[in-house]
């Protein structure tokens, strides 16, 4: 592949040119993979230095490789790089500029399990993001046809396919963890794969457990009564977003887990 971003280069340098244009920002669309993959840095640098009007929206997606993979992404190693990359020619300019992840829940071939390894990743990162949506089909692409035959077209394999709305949700839910709306969710997808580790009052937990004291930050229950306005999550890193459709359930409103079906999630499977 032959990766060249002299005519992008040129354009910007034309635009800067203009009377009366201070500032040309880009937003978005870029692909980080493609961008590493130039061997000059040029593009890169300006691109920090003069394009980033202090956050820049860019589309990993997920986290999980296998969910990548089925995505078409490259593997998460890659934004990694990216990233570190950004921050490093931050650094270098003396600026201050972030990242803003775009995110997605229940791709074909997303568990619950890698809901929970994008969960963790976003407990690293520090803020709660808003640029999230929920997998829907859309004609004429490969994760539409993964969607509705449980197959990867160009592998022929089995794919796994969370179609249940109740199971989107907790991985929509994983996702905003922080959300305390999203608690019963969250917790009901964490004790259900086993991830109990994950709820407690430790560095490394997602939410606290049921009875935990007062002084712990993290995700509290709702209150049962309904009255008490839940405590409001951690201001996240701006970046606008889709609102979280409601669960069809409604477990999360009315304090309690819901009885789950193993098998409408992949869990013991009949062969």
């Amino acid at each position: 592949m032959k990766v060249d971003h002299s005519d992008y280069l040129e354009l910007l340098h034309a635009l800067r040119a203009l009377p009366g244009v201070k500032k040309v920002f880009i937003r978005s669309g870029i692909r980080f993979d493609y961008l590493l993959a130039d061997k000059k840095d040029t593009f890169f640098r300006e691109l920090v230095e003069h394009h980033v009007s202090g956050q820049l929206k860019v589309a990993p997606e997920h986290v999980s490789d296998n969910v990548l993979a089925l995505m078409g992404k490259p593997k998460n190693s890659v934004y990694k790089r990216f990233v570190a990359k950004y921050e490093q020619l931050n650094r270098e300019l003396g600026l201050k500029q972030y990242v803003v992840p775009y995110l997605m829940s229940s791709h074909p071939g997303s568990t619950l399990d890698d809901a929970i390894m994008l969960a963790e990743h976003i407990r690293d990162m520090g803020y709660m993001p808003e640029q999230v949506q929920d997998f829907y089909p859309t004609p004429s692409t490969i994760s539409t046809v993964m969607y509705y035959t449980g197959l990867d077209p160009r592998t022929m394999k089995p794919v796994y396919v969370a179609k249940d709305p109740h199971e989107k949700a907790m991985q929509r839910a994983l996702i905003q963890y922080r959300d305390p709306k999203n608690y019963n969710l969250v917790y009901e997808a964490l004790t259900l794969r086993g991830r109990e580790d994950l709820i407690g009052t430790g560095p490394n937990c997602l939410i606290r457990p049921k009875n935990a004291p007062k002084g712990d930050k993290r995700p509290a229950p709702p209150a049962k009564t309904g009255s008490a306005k839940p405590s409001k999550p951690a201001k996240p890193q701006p970046g606008g977003g889709k609102a979280q459709p409601k669960s069809r359930t409604g477990g999360q409103d009315r304090g309690r887990t819901p009885k789950v079906n193993k098998l409408r999630f992949g869990l013991g499977r009949k062969k």
